[in-house]
């Protein structure tokens, strides 16, 4: 519960003093919904035809068979997916929840093993992504495994429980995002029968797999409990849905690597008897993608290009910038190649049946990314920032009116910063904006500015009153930031937070926004990562990769005027690599063992993963009978504690 706001002395002229009434709360602290925010609310079940039948027809379609409720659990018990935490997801909706958003929930809600169309099958709900099942001759074509081995073993499990026991004889990765190829262990847990898989993927796919993990891995993972939610409580005040699934599972992550490569657009192929028809589609929804039709079924598989959804050109944990010209580039070629298509089946969500609605269906995701990306270049062309473009830019009626271009994951607002940023990047071309202070520096001097803390809460609470949520947010912000200590800003900052997350239509920005209230009520969230859970991806990782992510790890400061050089062996692959200081920066190239090094390690990948992970400690390494170390261990250790070890869940919303 919010404590009083006390009027200051350096209250700005045509201001009130703040309100002294507490706002009513739950008992974790978590405000009500405001009259505003239900008006809001109310106002968008108005104005969305939430009754509307066919994506409720299409998402049941097909059942073939389920398990109830689904929770599937770690080897040592721990709960991986569990869908009974969705169980509120009932009746319409709270006013806690954007009834649009709500309405997503309610279809992401479905699961079980569906028919596609017959020799086809998907089953839905088991993870964030689905995993589709093709018949062969002899066996099954599976694309895209899940995201963790507990859940992948749990959905081939249903799927031999309902339609017998046939072999895997192909596995297809779309492409490069963890939840679509991370339970490959799962459906495969015999790792040699897993290496001789014949496994389909796209060009680039284990590079890309496996970089995004890993460079910026750990800020992208902190990122990413506040895009999905992972801290919240799941119910109408917290998490409900991340609008491209219910969640991402929290299991073991896994990886194979691909025997055949998709590197172009049409790329025929026959997998066990079966015709399929590739088409490439890199630097769209991930950096390395693909597409396929099955000429034989009318049946289109969109991967993660198609969506029920408005996906992202920017995604709010952070990556790479998508290319929307080139997205919507890909969907049109399909409509092409692949306009006799009966059925569309995608990677997320339910299929599209019937070529008319298929071909309606492309053409309007096609043209959602085209329009934010033409409109954005045309605002910007007239000088317009980004954050004006945001503001003013909206898709037209025949667009935003279909629930599959709404901002349940991506929104219009940040995708067309996405845009502008691809071509313009950070900077807008004000002058002011080129070096401004950083965070705590410009919040201090605004706070100063507006006449001190006692004022800028006065202003807040009368923005929070007057339901300006994104005025109130942004000067709490400055006042959190100018002094973190200040209970009651941190407060009614948290309930500004709820109120935007209330009121979100996008998954990622509701609990985005709860997150933040979460943290500012509770302290930072999260746990340090979980080695175990990528060690798996590691193994798999280029040894150019890993090296630069020890590159990524180099305390610069500390490396300032050292010059060390050292050789490793990698006596499993047989390989050896020199890594050496040189003006802060380490360095690694793969070339014979250089005799000037202070030392020669000899050792395998596993090792060196051990060491990547924390799974072993510096000095154990150093002194273990597992490796072989020529010349100064001191020096070597020395080298090892130049580079940073993964350290807690660090601050966002705070300094």
């Amino acid at each position: 519960m919010l404590s009083a706001f006390a009027c200051g002395r350096n209250e700005p002229a045509g201001t009130t003093p703040a309100a002294t009434a507490p706002l009513a709360a739950d008992d974790q602290g978590r405000t009500d919904p405001t009259p505003r925010t239900e008006a809001l609310n109310d106002a968008v079940a108005s104005s969305v035809p939430l009754g509307e039948s066919q994506d409720f027809a299409d998402v049941g379609r097909g059942l073939v068979a389920g398990d109830g409720e689904v929770v599937i659990t770690a080897a040592d018990g721990r709960v991986v997916w569990d869908t009974r935490r969705y169980g509120f997801v009932v009746g319409d909706a709270p006013a806690s929840v954007n009834p649009s958003l709500w309405r997503q929930t309610k279809l992401n809600d479905v699961h079980g093993l569906f028919e596609v169309v017959p020799g086809v099958h998907q089953v839905r709900g088991y993870d964030l992504a689905n995993m589709s099942i093709i018949d062969g001759k002899t066996g099954w074509i599976v694309v895209d495994p899940l995201g963790s081995a507990e859940t992948g073993a749990a959905a081939i499990a249903l799927v031999r429980k309902t339609l017998g026991d046939k072999p895997i004889v192909a596995v297809i990765f779309t492409h490069s995002h963890v939840d679509h190829f991370g339970g490959i262990a799962g459906v495969l847990p015999d790792a040699a029968a897993r290496a001789r898989m014949r496994i389909i993927a796209p060009k680039g796919f284990i590079e890309e797999a496996t970089s995004e993990n890993v460079l910026a891995g750990l800020a992208m993972g902190r990122r990413a409990t506040f895009m999905y939610g992972s801290n919240l409580e799941r119910g109408p005040r917290g998490h409900v849905d991340t609008g491209l699934g219910k969640e991402p599972s929290l299991g073991q992550l896994s990886i194979a690597v691909p025997t055949e490569l998709i590197d172009h657009t049409p790329q025929p192929m026959e997998i066990d008897g079966v015709r399929l028809v590739f088409q490439y589609a890199p630097g769209s929804e991930a950096p390395a993608e693909l597409t396929f039709y099955l000429p034989d079924h009318k049946a289109w598989c969109g991967a993660e290009i198609v969506s029920h959804t408005m996906h992202n050109l920017y995604t709010i944990r952070g990556a790479k910038v998508r290319d929307a010209l080139r997205w919507s580039g890909y969907i049109d070629e399909a409509l092409e190649l692949f306009g006799d298509a009966e059925v569309v089946f995608q990677s997320h969500h339910w299929p599209v049946w019937d070529n008319a609605r298929v071909r309606t269906f492309l053409a309007q995701q096609r043209d959602t990314y085209r329009y934010v990306h033409d409109q954005t270049l045309r605002l910007a062309n007239a000088g317009a920032t980004p954050q004006e473009i945001a503001e003013q830019l909206e898709l037209p009626a025949s667009l935003r009116d279909v629930f599959s271009s709404r901002d349940y994951y991506g929104t219009v607002r940040h995708n067309a910063k996405a845009v502008y940023q691809n071509y313009f990047g950070w900077y807008d071309g004000n002058p002011a904006h080129l070096n401004p202070w950083p965070p705590v520096d410009i919040a201090k001097r605004y706070v100063e500015a507006m006449g001190g803390a006692d004022a800028v809460r006065v202003r807040a609470r009368a923005a929070f009153d007057a339901g300006d949520y994104r005025w109130a947010a942004t000067l709490l912000d400055h006042l959190v930031f100018a002094d973190p200590d200040d209970a009651d800003a941190r407060n009614l900052l948290a309930a500004t937070y709820d109120q935007l997350g209330y009121q979100a239509e996008s998954g990622p920005w509701r609990d985005a926004y709860l997150t933040g209230a979460l943290e500012l009520r509770r302290g930072v969230q999260g746990t340090e990562l979980d080695a175990a859970t990528i060690a798996d991806l590691l193994l798999h990782l280029p040894l150019d990769v890993l090296f630069a992510s020890f590159a990524a790890r180099l305390d610069g400061p500390s490396a300032a005027g050292k010059t060390t050089r050292i050789n490793m062996v990698f006596t499993d692959v047989n390989e050896s690599w020199v890594l050496w200081l040189e003006n802060a920066v380490l360095h690694a190239k793969r070339r014979d063992p250089d005799p000037s090094a202070v030392a020669t390690v000899k050792l395998t990948r596993p090792m060196l993963v051990r060491l990547v992970t924390n799974q072993a400690g510096v000095r154990e390494i150093v002194t273990s009978d597992e490796l072989t170390i020529e010349g100064s261990r001191l020096e070597l250790l020395g080298f090892l504690r130049l580079l940073e070890r993964p350290g807690k869940p660090f601050p966002i919303v705070t300094p």
